[in-house]
C-alpha cells in the first residue's frame, strides 16, 4: 500500500534529542527552543515566535489574548479543522460560518463583511493547503471595523501572499508541527505574534500565566501568577526534533513542491476534460507542497475513486465534513446555507504526498487515475 502520508525523518533528530537530554533542561523553552524561534524570526522576520505542543495550543492562546468573552463573535471557514473554531469555543465565543470560495477550500473574501455585527471580534482566514486567503481584503476589512485577525497556517509553512510569509499578516497567526504537516515534530505548534502589543501578555500565557520567562532573562528577581494561562510550552525533546527538521526545510519544500507539481502536470488533460478540477493558485499566492487534491462533480464519483485506487494499494482520503453541520454545531448554526464548503466536504480528494514518496509511485498513481476516471 502507498500509504497517505509517512513522516520523514532527517536522521538530526535523535542526535539533537541527546544533547537536549545532556543539557540538563528538558521541560521548555531551552536551547533548541530558542533555536527554532530564532530560526523563524530571522527566515520569515516575525515578530516574536513561542512553540506551542500543537496548533491547537497557539490557537487557544490567540483566544486568550484576543480577550473573548460570552458572546463575542468569531468568523471562521466552516471548511476547516475543529481547532480553528474550538479553540474560541472555550472562551464562549460564537462562531459565524463563512464559505469557501468556489475556486478554493479557502474562506470567500467577499462573504466576510455581511457576517460582521456590532459583536464580531475576530476574522480567522484558514490558508487552505498552504494557499493564502487574499489577505489585504482580510485586513482592510478588519481595520475598518476595528477586528483583530488570526491567521491559522496550519499548514502554511514557508508560503507566501504578496512576498510576505503567511503567518506573519494577521496580528497573531498559528502553526501546526503535526507529523502529518510539512516540517514536524510528531505533536507540536507555534504562535506568531505580529503585534507588539501582545508579546509580553502571550509570554505570561505561555508560562502558565506566570512571568517565569522574564525571571529566568534575570529581568524580574521572582516570579508569580501575574494572569490566565496554560502549560502550552512543548519540552526540549519536542524543540530538539523539530530543528533536526527546520535545518532541512529548503530540502523538504523542494522534494514536495516536485511532487505537487508533478501531479498538476500528470493530471491536467483530465481536468481539462472536466473529470475534476485541480487546486487553483491564485496570482497572489504560493504553494508549499503541503497537499495536492483533486475536486470531483459529485460525491459519488469520489467514493467511486477512492475505492478503485484502493484495489491499486493507493491510500487516497478526502477531508474535513463542513463544521457548520457537524453534530456538536449544527443546532447552533443559522440557516444559512453554505454551498461551497458542502462541496468540498463531498467531493474533494487528497493524494498521497510525502517526501519519500518515489517518482514512479507518484506516476503510478496518476496512471491508475486516468484509467480509472472512466470507469467513475
Amino acid at each position: 500500500m502507498i500509504p497517505f502520508n509517512k513522516p520523514f525523518l532527517t536522521g538530526k533528530e535523535t542526535q539533537y534529542i541527546e544533547e537536549a537530554v545532556k543539557s540538563g533542561k528538558i521541560s521548555g523553552n531551552g536551547i533548541f527552543t530558542q533555536k527554532c524561534h530564532e530560526f523563524f524570526q530571522k527566515r520569515y522576520g516575525f515578530i516574536k515566535c513561542l512553540l506551542t505542543t500543537s496548533c491547537t495550543d497557539a490557537l487557544e492562546m490567540a483566544s486568550i489574548l484576543c480577550n473573548i468573552q460570552p458572546g463575542d463573535e468569531v468568523i471562521v471557514p466552516s471548511y476547516t479543522f475543529v481547532s480553528t473554531a474550538n479553540a474560541f469555543v472555550l472562551r464562549g465565543a460564537k462562531i459565524v460560518f463563512a464559505d469557501s470560495r468556489s475556486d478554493h477550500p479557502g474562506i470567500d473574501e467577499s462573504k466576510i463583511e455581511s457576517l460582521i455585527t456590532s459583536r464580531t471580534k475576530v476574522i480567522v482566514p484558514v490558508h487552505y493547503a498552504g494557499v493564502a486567503c487574499d489577505m489585504d481584503i482580510i485586513m482592510d476589512i478588519a481595520t475598518r471595523h476595528n477586528l483583530l485577525v488570526v491567521e491559522d497556517a496550519a499548514q502554511a509553512i514557508d508560503s507566501y501572499y504578496k512576498g510576505k510569509p503567511l503567518g506573519g499578516i494577521g496580528h497573531l497567526g498559528c502553526f501546526s508541527f503535526h507529523e502529518t504537516k510539512n516540517i514536524q515534530c510528531g505533536e507540536g505548534g507555534m504562535l506568531v505574534i505580529n503585534d507588539e502589543r501582545f508579546s509580553k501578555r502571550a509570554e505570561i500565557i505561555w508560562e502558565k500565566g506566570t512571568n517565569r520567562a522574564a525571571f529566568f532573562r534575570g529581568e524580574i528577581d521572582k516570579y508569580g501568577w501575574v494572569d490566565i494561562g496554560s502549560s502550552f510550552l512543548p519540552s526540549e525533546i519536542s524543540a530538539a526534533f523539530l530543528f533536526a527538521q527546520l535545518e532541512n526545510l529548503d530540502t523538504i519544500q523542494n522534494r514536495r513542491k516536485h511532487i505537487w507539481n508533478t501531479y498538476y502536470d500528470g493530471l491536467k488533460s483530465s481536468a481539462e476534460k472536466g473529470i475534476f478540477k485541480l487546486p487553483f493558485i491564485p496570482d497572489y499566492a504560493t504553494q508549499n507542497g503541503h497537499m495536492f487534491y483533486v475536486v470531483f462533480r459529485n460525491q459519488a464519483e469520489r467514493t467511486g475513486m477512492i475505492n478503485m485506487v484502493r484495489l491499486d494499494e493507493i491510500h487516497s482520503v478526502f477531508h474535513y465534513l463542513g463544521l457548520h453541520s457537524s453534530p456538536y454545531y449544527a443546532s447552533r448554526h443559522d440557516s444559512q446555507k453554505l454551498y461551497n464548503s458542502d462541496l468540498y466536504s463531498n467531493n474533494l480528494l487528497r493524494l498521497p504526498l510525502f517526501y519519500e514518496l518515489k517518482n514512479e509511485h507518484t506516476e503510478f498513481i496518476i496512471d491508475r487515475i486516468i484509467q480509472h476516471q472512466g470507469e467513475i
